[in-house]
């Protein structure tokens, strides 16, 4: 049986100084992914630099905001970009397909189910997915933070062994990385807290940074899969990480050794989705926190806020304003507000569809 793997490229991987596409790395990671096929690895690539490709293609007339800018880039460069994927794996008999994607296809389980069947039916038939952001139509308040959070949402989706999230520096490091005394961390073990150590200055070309990359890699190793983040711009880094990870420089996220539900996984990444908030007393706080399984019922609700419909995601809220929960919604706001506190009703979210935080 083959290993999934979903494998990262960040922008400032692909993007040289001048803020152009570097297609001499970008054939060499090519090359490294054909080595993986070769080697029983089924690969999946959550690839930036639509904007780095398009942004050499074309001399704009007049100043552009910064949302135009990307939506310009990103329609040029999107071409580009899979066009030069398209003739590099072709020298190795590898087709490829492009998949293009929002936030709010993540919303609704439905897309959700949709877009896994599309990339299954993709790896069945030995195409190599290449993901990356819509950003031609996506909007800043509707915009993942950056293909980090792609990256996770795709490794969670489509149950994969291994997330390798390629930057442009090693790992995290015990100190601030230009300290000649820091040093990477090599293993993070479950329940680990390395906040102290995560800077949240974004660098480079990129949306995100550091900060996204561990809230990102902490999540998706509780849900079984194992996280490494690791320097892109290093040669044969992804050969060296299968071969040789012992003498490889990369921070590894050691995943929780539990089976997640697919439900449960799209929920657990669903958090930014949510249409309101259902707020609950002591007693169905502590319920939903105990050891046992167990639904909201709506006798433990206190109050509703927003306006949602029936299906759609909500969170759930202690008393004391802290987030515990993200669940579906059996009832809308508006029925579930006239049932607050009633004895002998349907749950407002059943067991199956609600992740604790």
């Amino acid at each position: 049986m083959k290993r999934r793997i979903v494998i990262k490229i960040g922008s400032n991987v692909l993007t040289r100084d001048d803020g152009k596409l570097d297609i001499t790395r970008m054939s060499s990671l090519v090359d490294q992914t054909a080595w993986l096929t070769s080697h029983g690895y089924e690969v999946i690539i959550v690839s930036s630099g639509a904007m780095a490709s398009g942004r050499g293609e074309i001399k704009v007339s007049r100043r552009l905001d910064s949302v135009a800018q990307r939506q310009l880039y990103s329609a040029l460069g999107q071409a580009k970009l899979i066009n030069l994927y398209y003739d590099l794996f072709r020298e190795y008999h590898l087709p490829v397909g492009q998949v293009l994607t929002m936030k709010e296809n993540f919303n609704s389980r439905r897309a959700y189910l949709n877009q896994r069947a599309c990339m299954t039916v993709m790896l069945e038939n030995g195409v190599i997915p290449i993901v990356n952001e819509n950003d031609t139509v996506s909007v800043t308040e509707l915009m993942f933070t950056d293909n980090d959070e792609l990256s996770g949402l795709i490794a969670s989706m489509m149950d994969a062994e291994t997330l390798i999230i390629l930057s442009n520096i090693d790992g995290i490091y015990d100190g601030p990385p230009q300290e000649a005394t820091s040093k990477v961390i090599r293993r993070v073990e479950p329940g680990s807290d390395l906040s102290e150590y995560i800077q949240s200055e974004r660098s480079g070309f990129g949306r995100g940074g550091m900060k996204t990359k561990y809230h990102i890699a902490r999540k998706v190793a509780d849900e079984g899969i194992r996280v490494i983040i690791a320097n892109g711009k290093r040669d044969h880094i992804l050969i060296h990480l299968m071969e040789h990870p012992d003498d490889t420089e990369h921070t590894e996220f050691i995943p929780v050794g539990q089976n997640v539900s697919g439900i449960k996984k799209w929920l657990a990444h669903s958090d930014s989705f949510t249409k309101g908030s259902v707020h609950v007393n002591q007693q169905a706080c502590k319920a939903l926190c105990g050891d046992n399984a167990v639904s909201l019922l709506l006798v433990g609700v206190t109050s509703i806020d927003g306006d949602f419909e029936e299906g759609d995601l909500v969170n759930i809220i202690a008393p004391d304003g802290t987030k515990i929960a993200t669940g579906r919604s059996t009832y809308s706001s508006a029925t579930a507000s006239q049932l607050i506190g009633q004895h002998g009703q349907r749950p407002i979210v059943h067991y199956d569809y609600l992740y604790m935080e």
